[in-house]
């Protein structure tokens, strides 16, 4: 009688860190939407994004963006200290690289937010990140949100409005939609969560290779 071998099943793969990409247009939400992820304890490696844009009232450096002149701006360029940078309504932003490499190396989630352009271009960059786009519940809901910010001029508002149409018309670069309606962020912070949890659920995990 001869005896039949048999396979023992292997482990199941181990989930690897996951570079997340927020992004929507001006006025969608997402930096309320940050700020609830960390309220929330959720273990993410948060970002900060370099800007060469002035500081608005009540924000601070190194918390809502690293505030930096224009030529320190290009010398990060030149250095390649950034990993993307765009141009946004006349002000530079970037998403520095280091602090993104060492969370990744180190097994941490990390959460960057950037404009569509920089999706973009994170897109070529690191194909398997994983996309969040944050809409709006409707244009009509946008315009009172930036209106509320008092933060731009007519011509300004205009601007960001026309630019959040096109910005809109972008949805298909990402992986996933979060409509951040009013007065639900807890909803949308939970979906983000949701997503999360499904990621580190996939049968082939996303690798990240920068």
């Amino acid at each position: 009688m001869t005896k039949t071998s048999r396979k023992t099943p292997g482990l199941p793969p181990r989930a690897r860190p996951l570079l997340i990409i927020l992004s929507g247009p001006s006025g969608a939400g997402k930096d309320s939407i940050l700020s609830r992820l960390k309220e929330s304890g959720s273990p993410l490696e948060y970002i900060t994004t370099v800007t060469t844009r002035p500081r608005r009232p009540g924000e601070r450096n190194a918390i809502h963006y690293h505030f930096v002149a224009a030529d320190r701006f290009q010398g990060m360029v030149e250095r390649g200290e950034l990993l993307e940078w765009a141009k946004v309504y006349e002000h530079w932003y970037g998403v520095p690289r280091l602090p993104v490499k060492q969370a990744l190396e180190a097994g941490r989630d990390v959460i960057v937010k950037v404009d569509t352009q920089g999706a973009a271009t994170l897109k070529k960059i690191a194909p398997q990140a994983v996309f969040i786009f944050v809409m709006p519940p409707s244009m009509e809901e946008l315009v009172t949100r930036l209106e509320r910010r008092r933060t731009e001029s007519l011509g300004g508002l205009a601007l960001r409005v026309g630019t959040a149409a096109k910005e809109i018309q972008q949805l298909s670069l990402f992986d996933y939609m979060v409509v951040n309606q009013q007065d639900e962020i807890d909803r949308a912070v939970a979906q983000i969560e949701a997503i999360i949890t499904a990621e580190k659920c996939r049968v082939a995990p996303r690798e990240i290779a920068l």
